[in-house]
């Protein structure tokens, strides 16, 4: 045997050894931080849990880990079909968060009465059965971008105080713009749930972007989709508003993993400029009469 293919077969036979470690290693991509998505990758056919619980991995391995606005560290553990298992323990860099003000609301909006907390809670649970939702399709692969273009006014993770009380934490972000301004899908999905009159949200979308991700977009003036409808990102789905609780038009945008409020702004880039977003946003899909 030749220097030369003794050298390809110790390559093929270093390539085998290697091969099934690799393929029981967990891979990670996003922000180690609170409020960050993580797209994690395993062999596939692994099971996966986050913190002991079990998490939807698709057929090529892939998998969702969402940190909450107060998280600090995060187990992962993956078992591969051949029983090999690898646990990773995932230390978070700490975040520091705004205090924000805001006075003039009408007291029944930050103290409401007896009727109005029952609607609030039929509401919520409208809400929570939405994020609920988790399929199997990995819609969220396609990738993220803002949903409007306009004055980021709020930030994920800050402490809003009303009139005087304090609430819970913000978290998604605020875009300021003009009513009116167009509304798109921040990623390719299914639309989960619109809603034209919530206590605190007015008029709401929440779409589903698969393995329990879904965005929500609120206090919009229009809602342009129906329930069920496959949405494109960069699709326009309604109009920015100051419906629901509120003291001006903005659009909030939130993203949550099947509850798990996350910070949408560590999903895109800066801001755009406002004519390339009016050049990307496109027009809703025409409905035929009775969709």
């Amino acid at each position: 045997m030749t220097r030369r293919t003794l050298g390809r077969w110790l390559g093929v036979v270093i390539a085998l050894l290697l091969a099934p470690a690799a393929a029981r290693a967990i891979e990670l991509d996003g922000p180690l931080v609170p409020g960050g998505l993580v797209v994690g990758r395993a062999a596939p056919g692994a099971i996966v849990t986050v913190d002991g619980r079990a998490v939807r991995v698709s057929e090529d391995g892939r998998f969702l880990i969402g940190f909450g606005r107060d998280a600090k560290a995060t187990t992962v553990r993956a078992t591969s079909p051949d029983g090999a298992i690898v646990n990773r323990t995932l230390r978070l860099r700490p975040r520091t968060y705004d205090v924000q003000r805001i006075d003039g609301l009408p007291p029944r909006q930050v103290t409401p009465d007896v009727e109005t907390l029952q609607r609030i809670e039929t509401e919520k649970r409208l809400i929570a059965d939405a994020r609920a939702r988790d399929r199997a399709a990995i819609d969220f692969a396609g990738g993220f971008a803002w949903p409007a273009v306009g004055r980021v006014s709020g930030v994920f993770g800050s402490q809003r105080i009303l009139n005087g009380e304090p609430r819970a934490p913000h978290l998604g972000v605020d875009v300021s713009a003009p009513e009116g301004t167009p509304v798109a899908a921040a990623a390719n999905g299914v639309v989960a749930l619109t809603h034209d009159d919530m206590f605190f949200t007015g008029k709401t979308v929440i779409l589903d972007h698969g393995h329990g991700l879904t965005s929500s977009y609120v206090h919009l003036s229009i809602v342009a989709v129906t329930p069920g409808e496959r949405v494109a990102r960069g699709q326009m789905i309604g109009r920015i508003g100051a419906t629901g609780r509120v003291t001006g038009p903005h659009l909030h945008w939130g993203m949550h993993l099947l509850g798990v409020g996350l910070d949408p702004a560590l999903l895109v880039g800066p801001m755009p400029d406002r004519g390339q977003a009016l050049e990307s946003v496109r027009a809703p899909r025409p409905r035929a009469d009775g969709d």
